[in-house]
């Protein structure tokens, strides 16, 4: 007949048994955290344009689309927000070489730089903010070293509004260019300004006032010292009411895609030209290319430039054209949103593999996430994504 186990060998083995489940348990969540850091294949960043100081607010972008908080986010920009909503494109733009965030404070007319650090963290540059050299800056044009920042302007003094260049240099500080400021009427409302890829072009987009003769697209030669030639016959008259979002098509820096946003209930286009040399712009066959839907604001090109996506913040939705051969435009389909509408959903950008296209949503405080297959887009699992407390965002990089 077998004897019980001495007290002290029970214990051993309870012990034993508690040390291997304890051991389990940490390296499960070694291998958890581990797979979570692998999972993650970019950062999304949003300028919240917060009341008093500004912020960024900063996501991991994990392999299936969906973003989450990164630690430390938001982080301060440095400058101020408005805190109400700014309608314009590219208010957030990344560096050439992908080290720096500018973005627009439009509450207290500067531009921050922020360091970008390998985890994706944010950190204010040198001598940031800086000087916008305007009122209300509303968007940014990078091109290597060479930006430029459309201020919007006072809208009590008309005053303030303008164009204008700075050179970032290698440790962030924005430099002005002397004489590269373009004035430009009360009247503007600049909605975006952009570089077309060789750097050689610069479009500045005027989203004008209810007078059609204010509709109109600012064409500009780039010299080698950064300053602004116009194009002969700049500005050119929009193709309809309210031009905003533009994009030049990343495979062809002579295709020049505009949205029109004011034509009303369901009469929203997008405009294509060619842009010479020399900046002249020449309207493509067929163009403008109807969408059906209302107030399209926001254009994003995918890199192989075959397909064309504009947000209709009128109608809660994004519209996709296919890209033609020579440069037109074909309709697809239009996606609507699955938060419903009235969300104002803003700036788009792709995500570097172009497999996800994220969107700002302005009312909802919010970034709705779609999976891209060619021209056919599907709102991922998790979306929206929320932002910080406080958040009336514009502008979204993604990297």
């Amino acid at each position: 007949m077998r004897g019980h186990a001495p007290q002290e060998e029970i214990l051993r083995f309870a012990l034993r048994a508690t040390g291997a489940i304890v051991l389990a348990v940490i390296m499960f969540g070694a291998s958890f955290a581990a797979a979570s850091a692998s999972d993650v294949t970019g950062h999304v960043y949003v300028n919240d344009n917060t009341a008093g100081q500004n912020t960024i607010a900063a996501f991991e972008r994990h392999i299936d689309g969906s973003l989450r908080p990164l630690p430390g986010s938001p982080f301060a920009a440095g400058g101020a927000g408005t805190g109400t909503i700014v309608g314009s494109q590219g208010a957030l733009q990344a560096s050439a070489d992908g080290r720096y965030l500018l973005a627009a404070d439009a509450g207290s007319n500067q531009i921050s730089v922020l360091r970008i650090a390998a985890d994706g963290a944010l950190s204010p540059a040198s001598g940031s903010p800086f000087s916008s050299n305007g009122y209300e800056p509303v968007s940014i044009a990078v091109h290597g070293s060479l930006v430029y920042v459309a201020n919007e302007g006072n809208k009590t003094t008309g005053s303030g509004s303008n164009y204008t260049g700075f050179r970032l240099n290698p440790v962030g500080r924005l430099i002005p260019i002397p004489g590269s400021t373009v004035a430009l009427p009360s009247s503007a409302n600049p909605g975006d300004i952009l570089f077309n890829t060789t750097g050689a072009n610069l479009i500045g987009v005027e989203v004008g006032t209810t007078d059609p003769s204010t509709f109109l697209i600012d064409s500009f030669v780039v010299g080698t010292n950064g300053k602004l030639t116009p194009a002969a016959g700049s500005p050119f008259a929009a193709e309809a009411a309210g031009p905003f979002g533009s994009e030049f098509s990343p495979a062809d820096p002579t295709r020049l895609y505009v949205s029109n946003a004011h034509g009303g209930a369901g009469n929203g286009s997008v405009s294509a030209f060619t842009v010479s040399i020399a900046g002249a712009l020449t309207s493509i066959a067929g163009s403008p290319y109807p969408d059906g839907q209302t107030a399209p604001c926001w254009v994003e090109i995918s890199h192989d430039g075959a397909y064309l996506f504009t947000v209709n913040t009128g109608s809660t939705s994004i519209s996709s054209y296919r890209v033609n051969a020579d440069g037109s435009l074909s309709y697809v389909a239009t996606t609507t949103f699955k938060s419903g509408a009235g969300i104002r959903p803003f700036d788009a950008r792709l995500d570097q593999a172009g497999t996800n296209l994220y969107v700002v949503d302005a009312a909802l405080d919010a970034v709705s996430g779609f999976a891209v297959s060619g021209g056919s887009l599907t709102e991922l699992a998790g979306s929206p994504f929320a932002l910080p407390a406080g958040a009336t965002p514009f502008g979204i990089v993604t990297n």
